[in-house]
């Protein structure tokens, strides 16, 4: 690489990291824990590319951006923040940052990115719409790799006109994305309207429809649940042309392709409506989020009137656990039950299961996937996690991030059966001590030595 980084963070380990990193690659590096500092190095027209947290101690780094660009039109800036929710990818795309990366960030993509920032020929953006008066938070929250792919998707397809299908398991979202979609989109301040099967069907039902929605947002809930004449009358409203005709978002838990295939759904409604597909991950395959949407919940009942409580490690490890047929949705109704039911401060690993029951336990395989193997379940994953990203590839370095994932919880659940053992449990995975050893501490893996499993 060759050029001149910006660093901004107030992180020391980070900006020490960083600019390491960026120095053994061939890059001069400015490093600052202050906002004030890097725009005024970008006024005195320092730097190639930024790197900027969000938070920091004197202002938002997202807010700076306009100002970026406004004095160094085209100046790639990369974000990095550990608020990972929705709201940070959709402003880091709406003030045309160059790309964003979630805290914990893997620091061979994030050089990847910065070399492939040092290397484009940027042109000054165009104006973006207003978010000043949009909430400043939305439930959908993840530092999973699946979820952030996500938040990227709908950044990129929300101004767009295109019909947007989202699909997904009961209580994962699904209305939540669309909402979002809706409030941060340049349809904002138009209506944002559900129909269903009645108002379809009704007599005037479609043309009262379209002068409801009056160009906004229409969602269909549970598209393949619709009966025979109101798909007709769907794909009637979806060709009629003008300018004030509405964006159409529709849902469904079902594969919408064994629908049509089975006669359920008709053909023509099924090309129309998948013209970009969001789907959102089942909480079971975005594990490592649990922790972070059960603060997030406890916070809101809190913000609510429900006492102030913290989970235990040992709480956290049972809701991790747990199967969430329910999804986001049930996780939230059992922390606001926690909040209420627990008798401490502090929620423990008693309370947790008594609010979940026998199913807190090891969980049986889901049904139809009984006799899957490792192997297929894997591929099940990747063929999702590649679908999130749409006719684009996903970050480079996707080897190394798979076995990482599998890694962690295959030495975890190895301590766990040896009871914290780590010579057992390196006979066991057939590895040298000191090789798990290194892992433990690369991996950030917790030890506790208990009665090992017979």
């Amino acid at each position: 690489m060759d050029g001149t980084v910006l660093v901004a963070d107030d992180d020391r380990t980070i900006r020490t990291v960083l600019t390491q990193a960026l120095t053994r690659a061939g890059c001069k590096v400015h490093a600052t824990s202050s906002l004030t500092t890097l725009m005024r190095w970008v006024g005195e027209g320092k730097g190639d590319v930024v790197i900027s947290d969000v938070m920091m101690p004197d202002g938002n780094g997202l807010e700076m951006l306009p100002k970026i660009q406004a004095d160094r039109p085209g100046l790639p800036v990369i974000v990095i923040s550990a608020q990972n929710t929705i709201m940070t990818a959709i402003k880091a795309e709406e003030a045309e940052a160059y790309d964003y990366l979630p805290k914990p960030f893997d620091l061979p993509e994030l050089m990847k990115r910065t070399a492939k920032a040092l290397a484009a020929k940027r042109v000054a953006p165009a104006a973006r719409p207003d978010t000043a008066e949009r909430p400043e938070e939305l439930p959908l929250i993840g530092r999973s790799e699946v979820m952030q792919a996500l938040y990227r998707l709908i950044a990129r397809v929300m101004n767009t006109d295109l019909p947007l299908l989202i699909t997904g398991e009961s209580g994962t979202g699904k209305s939540l994305i669309a909402q979002a979609i809706h409030d941060f989109s340049d349809r904002r301040t138009l209506p944002f309207v559900h129909a269903d099967a009645a108002d379809l069907i009704a007599l005037e039902g479609p043309s009262r429809l379209l002068a409801q929605v009056k160009g906004g947002t229409l969602v269909i809930d549970e598209l393949a649940d619709l009966p025979e004449e109101a798909q007709a009358r769907l794909v009637r409203m979806m060709d009629v042309p003008g300018d004030h005709a509405p964006r159409f978002i529709a849902s469904s838990q079902k594969d919408l392709g064994a629908a049509m295939e089975g006669g359920g759904l008709r053909q023509d409604l099924y090309y129309r409506i998948c013209g970009s597909e969001l789907h959102v991950p089942a909480l079971r395959e975005r594990v490592e989020d649990i922790p972070l949407l059960a603060e997030h919940f406890l916070i809101k009942a809190e913000n609510e009137g429900a006492p102030h409580r913290v989970l235990s490690e040992a709480a956290r490890e049972v809701l991790r656990r747990f199967s969430w047929p329910g999804n986001v949705r049930q996780l939230e109704n059992t922390v606001r039950r926690l909040a209420l039911t627990s008798r401490s401060e502090e929620i423990t690993k008693a309370d947790a299961e008594a609010v979940l029951g026998p199913q807190a336990g090891p969980q049986p395989e889901a049904a139809g996937f009984a006799n899957e193997k490792l192997s297929e379940a894997v591929g099940r994953h990747l063929q999702r996690y590649f679908d999130l990203h749409g006719d684009m590839l996903p970050p480079p370095g996707l080897y190394m991030r798979l076995l990482r994932e599998v890694e962690t919880p295959l030495i975890e659940i190895a301590l766990a059966a040896t009871g914290g053992n780590q010579a057992k449990c390196a006979d066991l995975l057939g590895i040298n001590r000191n090789t798990l050893r290194k892992k433990i501490t690369d991996l950030d893996i917790e030890v506790t030595r208990r009665r090992k499993l017979m």
